[in-house]
């Protein structure tokens, strides 16, 4: 700890008067006396003392995981999403912005566009066969007859009408992004408006694993100069979150001009996926595979006029998901802050009795990211086992044998909630009357006899036997693999549900894989490469209700080179078509909000996965941390990284 010294020096003042007294003299005039002037001696001060220079200021976080990839279109990884935020700030999420409380901010946009202010327009456009336009059902296709479109004005299924041919008129989109002026990437060249439009083409590009859904239902995107960006939708397609259509900005002097890599080449190099340039408070120094990531201040950052970022480096230390080693870590100063991926949630006893000994300070968060179960209804071909999961019903009665609460109080201390649908109760667009499915293991044997699952043997210890179940040999087992990642909170859940689906007769045998292998892109991943029984983790949604994770179209597949997010492979009309209307409504309008609620009704009675609870962004820091805060919203605590300091 430093502290500036003060030296005062007195000056000395030394007054000298004369004082004479005149005698007065009969006959004589007075005398006038004139004194001299008062002598003011001060001492010359010694010049000042020199202070030493402050001591770079060092954060350590430790992460329970270790990123894949840093790459913006090679990762989903919650590690990943730290240091994101402190190379590009608000570059987690939607590009350019932060999403906190229920909410859009911008980060390095002028403002988010809307359709009041004029910089996002719906136009009147004329169309004809063969051109590029979103359908009734939601899907974009070449116009042709007989297709079921919406023509201008016109915002819902009861105004569409059929294409017959000739020239019609439907609704575009255009939206118009302002950057920040000024901005640079941490090597110092200016970051455009069309390096958007390169993170825009990259997204695009067949070689780049990630969902084409924004990209299929794009007309143009463009730089129109170097702080202006304008994204342009195919006609028809209302986009319902249109203010978010400003893409990541990725540096193309880098990596296209000077080193020429091309879409595939970007997922594995070093250049992007360990060392990427940014434009946020914080640049990668050091990656040291299993141990840690360093980075330093970025001289270049937008705000460092503004005294941020508020230390000088950071390190990630990965110190895995065994949250004991890590808080003794925290105790003996070897951590500053503990992330919510090191597992904390299994510990929120000890925590508490740690910051009432001032050692520690916990936070306990419930926003909207949610722990589920997903059943593999339709998997690969190579994936060979009974159907299990396709009937509803066997998907409703699990749900009703696990024992949700239980977890809940036991596992979360009571501090969580058991949720029923893809967003939480105090989402703003929660439909209240969604299907519960409580803790009812009655019930959820009585499905499975309806669907021919029966306790042969009288014995809840073995497990039932198919009689009857379509479509699946009589006297088959019903036994099937349960898998997630070792995070420590999933293996404290994980046999709990165990048991209690074992006493409705359901055996269930348990596997704990690296966060890596769990979550690898398909082929070679089980959970999206679609070779999996049952498989739980969580879906980081944000603000924005994610209706679009479940639609026919986001199934992982070869065709889609294994970028959608729908692992369980549901595909239900009704629902895609409630989803697909919310999508074609502008966000928060009240046809958005009745289209978003009718897919959670649909979701919560067909249950392509099942909601466990809500996650706890559960986090620790040592209390000479400040400007740590937790938001409900946004998924990565590092959000505002750039105000983390140290007190002194």
């Amino acid at each position: 700890m430093h502290h500036k010294r003060l030296m005062m020096i007195a000056s000395l003042l030394v007054l000298a008067s004369l004082l004479l007294t005149a005698c007065p003299a009969p006959a004589q005039p007075a005398t006038v006396v004139v004194t001299a002037p008062p002598q003011v001696v001060t001492a010359t001060p010694p010049p000042p003392t020199a202070l030493p220079p402050a001591e770079p200021k060092t954060l350590v976080i430790c992460q329970g995981q270790e990123p894949d990839s840093l790459y913006t279109y090679g990762t989903d990884m919650l590690a990943a999403a730290h240091l994101q935020e402190a190379i590009y700030d608000g570059g987690d999420g939607p590009a350019g912005m932060d999403s906190r409380t229920y909410d859009f901010q911008p980060v390095i946009l002028e403002k988010l566009p809307n359709v009041d202010d004029g910089d996002a327009v719906l136009n009147a456009v004329t169309v004809g066969e063969g051109d590029k336009v979103l359908n009734d059902a939601g899907d974009p296709v070449e116009l042709a007859a007989g297709e079921t479109i919406r023509p201008a004005g016109c915002l819902s299924s009861d105004c569409a009408v059929t294409y017959e041919g000739g020239d019609v008129e439907m609704d575009q989109f255009v939206v118009t992004f302002k950057l920040l002026p000024g901005l640079m990437w941490s090597d110092g060249e200016p970051l455009t408006a069309d390096d958007s439009v390169y993170g825009f083409e990259l997204l695009a590009d067949p070689d780049t694993p990630e969902s084409k859904f924004t990209p299929d239902r794009t007309a143009s995107y463009e730089a129109t100069d170097d702080v202006t960006a304008v994204w342009t939708g195919i006609p028809g397609f209302v986009d319902a979150t249109y203010f978010t259509n400003f893409f990541v900005p990725l540096p193309r002097h880098l990596w296209q001009e000077q080193l020429g890599y091309g879409a595939a080449d970007l997922i594995t190099a070093e250049e992007s996926s360990r060392t990427p340039l940014g434009w946020g408070p914080f640049v990668i120094t050091e990656w040291v595979p299993g141990d840690h990531i360093t980075l330093e201040k970025n001289p270049n950052y937008f705000r460092a006029s503004e005294g941020l970022p508020k230390v000088d480096s950071v390190i990630f230390r990965f110190t895995g998901e065994d949250p004991n080693p890590v808080i003794a870590a925290a105790l003996a100063g070897e951590c500053d802050i503990i992330d919510q991926t090191s597992g904390l949630d299994s510990q929120s006893k000890l925590l508490i009795e740690l910051e009432a000994a001032g050692q520690l300070i916990p936070t306990f968060v419930t926003g909207t990211t949610w722990e589920h179960v997903d059943f593999g209804i339709n998997v690969v071909d190579s994936y060979e086992r009974p159907d299990f999961f396709e009937d509803v019903r066997f998907r409703q009665a699990f749900a009703q044998c696990l024992g949700r609460q239980e977890v809940v109080d036991a596992v979360l201390f009571g501090r969580s909630v058991v949720i029923h649908n893809f967003i939480p109760a105090e989402h703003p667009m929660y439909a209240e009357d969604v299907t519960q499915w409580p803790d009812d293991p009655a019930a959820g044997m009585a499905l499975l006899d309806e669907i021919g699952w029966v306790d042969d043997d009288g014995d809840p210890a073995t497990p039932r036997v198919a009689q009857g179940v379509e479509g699946i040999p009589d006297g088959t087992l019903l036994s099937f693999k349960w898998q997630s990642t070792t995070a420590e909170l999933r293996r404290t859940y994980m046999p709990i549900y165990q048991q209690n689906l074992a006493e409705c007769g359901i055996e269930v045998t348990l596997e704990n894989l690296p966060a890596g292998e769990y979550f690898a892109d398909g082929p070679d991943g089980p959970l999206f490469g679609r070779a999996y029984d049952v498989g739980s983790f969580a879906w980081l949604t944000g603000v924005t209700p994610s209706c679009e994770l479940y639609i026919t179209d986001q199934i992982p597949a070869e065709e889609n080179n294994w970028g959608g997010q729908n692992n369980p492979g549901f595909a239900d009309e009704e629902y895609d078509a409630a989803c697909k209307a919310a999508l074609g409504q502008l966000y928060g309008t009240d046809a958005y909000v009745e289209a978003m609620k009718e897919a959670q009704r649909l979701f919560s009675e067909r249950l392509p996965v099942v909601p466990l609870f809500l996650r706890l962004k559960t986090a620790a820091y040592r209390p000479e941390v400040t400007g740590f805060i937790m938001d409900p919203t946004e998924n990565s605590e590092m959000w505002n990284i750039e105000n983390f300091d140290l007190s002194q």
